[in-house]
Parts: structure tokens; sequence; C-alpha cells
């Protein structure tokens, strides 16, 4: 969405997804989930973060790297990598992607151990991995840094 209307949208977050028009249809979506479709660069850098666990099977993990790609919008930039353990004790790797200007609007996380979901969430809820890094919490920290 972020993509096709940025003028809508300041930032974009994504967990476990697809990037925009990788899927036409239930078909293309399914073999899309399944390792990805085919992705056009985006006309414009949105400021996305992305995570994704690294044992999806639900939607393949190369996922998370085509909406980073997309919202990457043929631009150049440095990717910055660390790595850390979640307080639960998930391991992640975080990449962040510094343009030229020095400005940080990329950054994907990927959760390592994870299937397919939410990083942090609550154990009451399904499809959730309340061990993992804080999704929601780095997902408004990324919003609120972007909007400055």
């Amino acid at each position: 969405m972020g993509q096709r209307y940025p003028e809508l949208f300041a930032a974009v977050g994504v967990h476990s997804g697809l990037a925009c028009g990788a899927a036409r249809d239930m078909g293309s979506a399914f073999s899309a989930m399944r390792g990805g479709g085919p992705v056009e660069a985006g006309e414009k850098v949105v400021p996305t973060i992305v995570f994704h666990g690294d044992r999806d099977t639900t939607v393949a993990p190369v996922n998370g790297e085509s909406v980073i790609e997309q919202a990457r919008a043929g631009t150049r930039s440095t990717a910055m990598t660390s790595e850390g353990v979640s307080p639960g004790g998930i391991a992640y790797t975080r990449t962040v992607h510094r343009e030229a200007d020095g400005r940080e609007r990329l950054e994907s996380w990927r959760v390592h151990g994870a299937g397919h979901a939410w990083s942090g969430g609550s154990a009451k809820g399904t499809y959730t991995l309340p061990a993992g890094p804080d999704a929601s919490r780095e997902m408004l920290r990324f919003f609120l840094s972007v909007a400055a």
C-alpha cells in the first residue's frame, strides 16, 4: 500500500508479509508465499520496517527481503547489520540501510528460529512468539524516528 499510495503513507511496517504486487490472485498469492513473487522496485523510497522469522513455512523469508528491495526504490544504500538476543532469549539479525545523505529509512529484522508468528506478541494470542524481539515496540520506534 505504501508503494502504491506514498502520498497517503508516511511509513510502512510489514510482519511476515508479501511485497506490493507480489500476487494478483489466490494462486499467485500461494506461490509468492512459498517462494517470493516478481516484485518491481518502487518509484519512491517509503520508510519501511520488516520483521520475518527465518523458519516461516507459511510466508517464505525471501518475501521480507523483497519488501525491503521494493522499498529501496533503486536508491543506493549501505546495509549495516547487527545481531542480538531478545530479553526472552531469541536471537535476531537487524539490518539498517543508510542512504548517501545519512538517513536510515529501511530496516529489517530476521528473527532466528521463528515461524509464522508475531514477534513479541502476547502469549494469549495465536501465531505469536512472546519471547521474540518486540515487533510492535520496534515498529513504533521506527515510525517515530522517520517522522522526525
